[in-house]
């Protein structure tokens, strides 16, 4: 072969051998190692200088260097002197170590790039077990003049393995053309290895006599040494390498039971020496050399093993025989060259003598078989077929039966990640305690978060190495173990934002009864909340549990306290879903916001006419709302804001009718600005009840209703302008008799010592004036209630004549949903009220309020609650109270009250809640 090919390649290709040779054996050499940082592989070099040839280039490995990152054998066949030579280079020389670290991107972590490399390692040792099943000799290249003593581990780990492998390569080949002692032992014989040490300058030898000062010794400086520096290496390496050896039991007596053998009277170590200085005259030398081979060369080849002789420089005979006569003119030894070093052992493999390395009181031969190359490569393709590259199906199975032995190298080579798991695994139960640490039987997701973190922490401290992130993950999955097995607390949320105090369990079906000793259990969800409320009228107080569903906090107490309480009185029902199919279902985003067919002709006449109506009571300029409240607050119109004249501003106002409702389909949560148009929810939030007529109030009393603040009880009074009469028809109407009705004089405004704006009609006649009654309702959780009378201004009247104040600072401004209750408990957190009802009493006169509630509870861009019909209007003699919602839910979840550090400000009720309507009788 002209070129070394990778052993893939080489088992698969068919060589021609020479008739000459067909029948003789062949011996097989392998040659791996490590290199230094040079610009060519000592290995490549070597085997050059071993063949004679220029096999392998000085800067690349030809064909190989398009072979991927990790270990590859290249095979070259010397059919003259019946060697094979197997050159095994893995990421321990430099140019397979630099594609390995191309491969290696950026980002991998340290975990990832351990995995890489010991990868990488075990692809090498799988590699050297090859060699070692194959070859009769071994050639152990090292780059220095010291030896690496992590052989040791290496070779007790390719041990290990080749007893772990042992019965699945006798499997594979129990059929090949071999003897029963190879079939036995999966070898040709016990490999000799043998050492090659590069020199690195720790000695230089210039001359023969050199070796006199560099002993060392001080002494006898002018003494001869018998031996060189060199060879006074080779000894002392030798003798080290073999005390390591048998120290590990690498090496026994018995040399059939140990991986490889070393002689016991011959060399097995050489060192190269160092280039020379003169490279010229080294080349010169080289090139007489091999020109006096050519002369003495008889041109016939001398048939047999031995024919390699005729090979060999006549002036280089092996030393190691000829120790005593082979001397220098100074009488000291002179060192073979690395072919004579190799070629003695080679000798003995091709003589089909073998090698006799057991020792000690009853050595055993071991077995030796030399082969032809053709049953060697019949051999050496079964194994590659279950140790590399498996491209055979009937050896599959085999194949992967060896791969899952490799984990045994674990032990040996990886050491660094056996202290990480030592470390991690010592780390672990630490972490656990303080994850455990002053926990409750049952804790939400925060807590466990809170005291993960802990325990990573606690972790981090102690563990340490490439084991890291493995033991984290099971620290992650341990903890959640712990966590969801009876301790996971209910992660759902009141209305009021209160966790359920129950652990994990299952809501009860309709018609299903709560069962505890179900896992998870069944039971409603509870968050040991209470408080007081009252019933739509306000009549009746009782108490309830803190709510965890829309229609429990607005819809089932309430109905609840109806039965016992208001369920006769009069009241305005708001329209809900009415469904037309037994199975309705709630809308989706998607189906919500498509457009539906317009209204019916005979809902859309109706919705024109009350548009009509609307329009002739809100924009006729003399008899507007805006017109008539802004003459009841002695203001202008202007300062009404978006409310005050009817018309739409800023925030629109939804239509009374816009659309058909749809009875298919139901709101799932409450009614407000982002809800699609035509769809309804199955039951109202809001309550509009009629206490009875306007007689019912006492303005002296107050409400008469439990839960009230002492004096807090007072609806305020709201003066509305019925008609407007110029100056000419009062002078004409009224005498001026001095009376109290006459004064002061004309063109003269009566003030009072109040000043207030409901008092500038007290010298009119008391039919055009019509007064009534507003009160904002606030109510804690504790059921203690009181009325305000502005944003931040409780009722309070002290004595007889009920309350003073006018409502226009009320209904002109946007009031809060939350205030501060009055009455502060002991502890640091703040109660609050909230606004719960609003009374309304529309006076016995020519006199409509119209009501229109919108709430806003909570941040931008909270949407603006309504009920279900956004404006209703109330008949004059009557009292009214309209109940707000206890909870606002959107489809986004639920508003939630608000926290210490929120403003109150932005939870709402807008301005223009009431409206009047008044009309101007016809002219006379």
């Amino acid at each position: 072969m002209a070129l070394p090919v990778s052993i893939g390649a080489f088992l698969q290709s068919e060589i021609i051998e020479d008739p000459l040779y067909k029948d003789e054996g062949v011996c097989v050499l392998g040659i791996f190692g490590k290199s230094a940082m040079q610009p060519g592989s000592p290995k490549e070099s070597l085997l050059n200088t071993l063949a004679d040839k220029h096999i392998f280039s000085l800067f690349g490995l030809g064909d190989t260097d398009n072979q991927e990152s990790g270990a590859v054998i290249q095979a070259y066949y010397n059919q003259e002197s019946r060697v094979l030579y197997l050159v095994l280079t893995s990421v321990f020389d430099n140019r397979q170590l630099l594609k390995a670290c191309e491969t290696l991107c950026a980002g991998v972590g340290h975990a990832e790039a351990h995995e890489f490399w010991k990868g990488a390692e075990k692809q090498h040792c799988m590699q050297l077990l090859y060699l070692f099943s194959l070859c009769h000799v071994l050639l152990l290249i090292h780059p220095t003049c010291s030896f690496d003593v992590t052989y040791d581990k290496l070779f007790r780990a390719l041990d290990a393995l080749r007893q772990k492998v042992l019965p699945l390569l006798r499997a594979t080949l129990k059929d090949s053309p071999v003897s029963k002692e190879w079939k036995m032992n999966c070898r040709p014989c016990p490999p000799r290895l043998l050492f090659v040490f590069q020199m690195n300058g720790t000695l230089r030898v210039s001359g023969p006599g050199s070796g006199n000062g560099a002993d060392g010794c001080g002494g006898n400086s002018d003494r001869p040494k018998k031996h060189s520096p060199r060879r006074r290496l080779q000894h002392a390496l030798e003798d080290q390498i073999y005390r390591i050896f048998r120290k590990s039991r690498v090496l026994t007596n018995q040399s059939s039971n140990c991986l490889f053998t070393v002689p016991a009277n011959q060399a097995f170590v050489y060192v190269v020496p160092g280039p020379d200085e003169d490279p010229v005259g080294a080349l010169l030398t080289q090139l007489r050399s091999n020109c006096a081979l050519r002369e003495n060369d008889t041109g016939t080849p001398a048939p047999g093993p031995r024919r390699y002789n005729q090979m060999r420089h006549s002036s280089r005979q092996p030393s190691f025989n000829v120790e005593n006569t082979n001397l220098s003119s100074g009488g000291q030894l002179v060192d073979c060259t690395l072919k004579e070093f190799l070629w003695q052992h080679v000798e003995l493999v091709l003589t089909k003598k073998g090698f006799d390395d057991s020792v000690g009181r009853n050595p055993q031969p071991s077995h030796f078989e030399l082969p032809t190359y053709s049953r060697w490569a019949q051999v050496a393709y079964r194994l590659h077929q279950v140790m590399m590259t498996n491209t055979e199906e009937e050896m599959a199975e085999i194949a992967i039966k060896v791969q899952a032995q490799l984990k045994v190298l674990e032990g040996f080579l990886d050491a660094e990640a056996k202290f990480s798991e030592n470390r991690c695994q010592k780390a672990l139960p630490l972490a656990h305690s303080a994850y455990q640490s002053n926990l409750p039987h049952n804790y939400t997701t925060t807590v466990h978060k809170n005291q993960l973190a802990q325990a990573l922490r606690v972790y981090s401290q102690h563990a340490r190495g490439i084991a890291f992130q493995r033991y984290a993950m099971q620290l992650h999955e341990d903890c959640y173990k712990f966590w969801s097995n009876g301790h996971q607390l209910c992660e759902e949320r009141s209305l009021t934002d209160q966790h359920c105090v129950h652990k994990f369990h299952l809501l009860p079906k309709p018609g299903e009864k709560p069962e505890l000793d179900h896992n998870p259990p069944i039971m409603q969800h509870n968050s040991r909340g209470r408080s007081s409320s009252a019933c739509n009228c306000g009549r009746k107080q009782s108490p309830r549990e803190d709510p965890f569903d829309i229609q429990a906090a607005n819809y089932d107490f309430y109905q609840m306290l109806e039965e016992k309480c208001c369920g006769k009185l009069e009241r305005i029902q708001f329209p809900v879903f009415q469904a037309s199919t037994p199975d309705p279902a709630p809308a989706s985003d998607d189906t919500s916001r498509t457009p539906e067919p317009a209204p019916p002709a005979g809902e859309e006449e109706e919705g024109e006419h009350l548009k009509e109506k609307e329009g002739a009571v809100s924009h006729t300029p003399g008899d507007s709302t805006g017109l008539s409240l802004a003459l009841s607050l002695g203001q202008s119109t202007d300062s009404l804001g978006p409310y005050g004249d009817g018309t739409e501003g800023p925030e629109k106002r939804p239509s009374v009718v816009d659309r058909q409702h749809s009875t298919v389909e139901y709101l799932p949560g409450m009614l407000h600005s982002g809800c699609s148009k035509g769809l309804l929810p199955k039951f109202s939030s809001w309550s509009l009840v009629k206490l009875g007529p306007a007689k019912s109030y006492n303005p002296h009393t107050g409400l008469e209703q439990p839960g009230f603040l002492p004096g807090s009880n007072f609806l305020l009074p709201w003066d509305v302008v019925i008609r407007c009469r110029t100056e000419e028809d009062v002078g004409a109407v009224e005498p001026l008799d001095g009376s109290s009705s006459s004064w002061p004089a004309p063109n003269k405004a009566l003030s009072g010592k109040r000043g207030g704006a409901g008092y500038l009609w007290r010298g009119r006649r008391r039919d055009d004036v019509a007064r009534a009654f507003v009160g904002f309702e606030y109510e804690d959780s504790r059921g203690r209630r009181f009325l305000s009378s502005a944003p931040d201004k409780v009722v309070k009247v002290l004595g007889p004549g009920g309350a003073k104040e006018p409502a226009t600072r009320a209904l002109n401004s946007d009031m809060p949903l939350y205030v501060p209750s009055p009455s502060q408990g002991r502890g640091v957190k703040p109660h609050f009220a909230q606004l719960a009802r609003l009374f309304i009493v529309v006076p016995d006169a020519p006199l409509e309020l119209t009501l229109s509630p919108q709430v806003q509870p909570g941040l931008p861009p909270c949407p603006v609650f309504h009920p279900e019909q956004p404006e209703v209007v109330l008949a004059p003699d009557s009292m009214w109270v309209l109940r707000f919602p206890y909870a606002y839910v959107t489809d986004r979840g639920p508003c939630y009250p608000p926290k210490e550090n929120q403003p109150l400000a932005s939870y709402r009720v807008l301005r223009g809640i009431l409206r009047a309507n008044t009309a101007s009788p016809p002219p006379q």
